[in-house]
């Protein structure tokens, strides 16, 4: 099973507002950056956005070890929340309509594709690649 280590980060100017989201895939010697915008949007839509876009790339099963500074998507995973929320038909805990249930649903079909390990990485901090995420989500807010 091929490798494949994805860094993703998402922005909003106003939350909600215009949001960007940005991802790095890395696959042996070769890297590749993607980023995109979007209006109306959350941050935490944002985050689910850039992970979604870097794991559409992947043509066949993979291995993957996703790094993102959103406790968000992360703890979802890390957590189990993810698995509760599919198994009480998108509900939470309090019976209530899971937000984002879309983007939720997308991300968790690449879970049946791909063996993916979630990494929470301090944001805004030293990481290059995260960084990096984070400059192209900013710069893609700017394009709308």
């Amino acid at each position: 099973m091929d490798e494949v280590t994805i860094y993703t980060d998402g922005a909003c100017s106003g939350n909600p507002g215009n949001g960007g989201w940005g991802a790095v895939l890395i696959y042996g010697e070769n890297k590749k950056e993607i980023s995109g915008a979007k209006r109306d949007t959350t941050n935490n839509q944002m985050e689910l956005t850039a992970p979604i876009e870097a794991l559409k790339l992947l043509k066949r099963p993979c291995k993957v070890k996703l790094y993102s500074d959103s406790a968000y998507l992360i703890n979802a995973f890390k957590e189990g929340w993810i698995y509760n929320w599919q198994k009480n038909g998108w509900k939470t805990a309090s019976k209530e309509p899971v937000k984002n249930k879309e983007l939720w649903e997308q991300i968790y079909a690449f879970t049946k594709m791909h063996s993916i390990e979630w990494i929470k990485v301090k944001g805004h901090s030293d990481n290059v690649y995260n960084n990096r995420c984070d400059e192209m989500a900013v710069k893609a807010i700017k394009t709308l």
